[in-house]
Order: structure tokens, then C-alpha cells, then sequence
């Protein structure tokens, strides 16, 4: 299972099997069932999950209670509601399985000691960071200028597995439409 992450951290940067050894002692693997939170809002958010097997699903729900997914993660993404995980602070999402879910949990403390004892290893999450933020700029551009078509067909091209194992309704509300509506498309 760390076999996953240090392919995924080597994308970015070499490591040495020392290096990796104390990546490793620095996350807890859990298992989660489909329907389970990771994160609920009103609690903290302790870890920064990152998927090993596995579908998830972000929210966040309005004071009507309508729920809004803000993000999905698959394998080799990374997950939480990061402004409370950061800033330790009250989570205002939850994160929740869409799928019988496998992930490896790093803690504050432990990204922490990471970053400074390891130097590179700060270089990669900013990378990570880097790249999250520029597909959530695209995302709200897009939200802002396309129409649900277009949006749809940007998402099947981005990420086309994630749609094959995404409920419709789901999709429709990161989408930010009506599952009715999402059907009606000519597709």
C-alpha cells in the first residue's frame, strides 16, 4: 500500500528508501464502507487522506440543507476539508465514501514534521497545492462561463473514469444542475 504513495510522490521528485521509510512512519492506513464520513461537519478534520483505492466525495451543505459537492477523489488524489485541517479548525464539509474507500491518513503534526525534516518533501505538496488550485479556477471558470453542456463534456474529458463510477445525481450536483436536467442533455 505505501508501494502506491511512493510511486505518486516520484512523479515529482526521486526519493531513497530511507527518505520513504520516513514517509511511510508518518501515515496510518484505514479503511472506510461506502457511505461512511472521513470528515463530518462540525468535527475536526484530523487527516489528509490520500486514496488508495476507492471513490470520495466532498460537501458542503447550505443553511436549506441542499448539498453541494465540491469535489470528488479517487485513487492517487488527495482529500479533506483542508481549511479546517490546516487551520485546525471546525470542518464545514464532509467527506464521505462513494465507494468502499482505502486510504493512508497524515495528520497536521505529522505534514508538518514531513515538511520541515525533509525539505523536498514540502516542494511536492506545494506542487500538489499548485496544481488543486488551478483546477479550481478552472472548475469555477467554468462555472462561470459554459453552459452544463460543455461543462459535462469537460469533466468526461478530464476525468472519464470518474464518470463511469459517479451516480448521475451526483455528478448533477457537482455540475450544479438537477439530475433531470443532466438527463435531458443531448450526450
Amino acid at each position: 500500500m505505501h508501494d502506491q504513495l511512493r510511486t505518486h510522490i516520484e512523479k515529482i521528485l526521486p526519493l531513497n528508501d530511507d527518505e520513504f521509510e520516513f514517509i511511510s512512519s508518518c501515515f496510518t492506513h484505514k479503511k472506510y464502507k461506502k457511505h461512511q464520513f472521513l470528515v463530518q461537519e462540525g468535527e475536526a478534520a484530523s487527516y489528509n487522506y490520500f486514496v488508495l483505492k476507492g471513490l470520495l466525495k466532498l460537501v458542503y451543505s447550505d443553511e436549506t440543507g441542499k448539498e453541494h459537492i465540491v469535489g470528488f477523489a479517487m485513487e492517487d488524489w488527495w482529500e479533506t476539508d483542508f481549511p479546517a485541517y490546516y487551520l485546525e479548525t471546525l470542518a464545514t464539509m464532509s467527506l464521505e465514501c462513494i465507494e468502499d474507500t482505502e486510504v493512508l491518513c497524515l495528520n497536521l503534526g505529522d505534514y508538518k514534521r514531513l515538511c520541515t525534516q525533509l525539505p523536498k518533501l514540502e516542494h511536492f505538496f506545494l506542487e500538489k497545492a499548485y496544481r488543486g488550485f488551478i483546477s479550481a479556477q478552472q472548475r469555477t471558470i467554468s462555472m462561470m462561463t459554459v453552459g452544463i453542456k460543455e461543462r459535462y463534456e469537460q469533466l468526461l474529458e478530464k476525468y472519464p473514469s470518474l464518470v463511469q463510477r459517479v451516480p448521475k445525481s451526483l455528478l448533477a450536483a457537482y455540475l450544479g444542475v438537477s439530475r433531470e436536467t443532466l438527463s435531458r442533455l443531448p450526450l
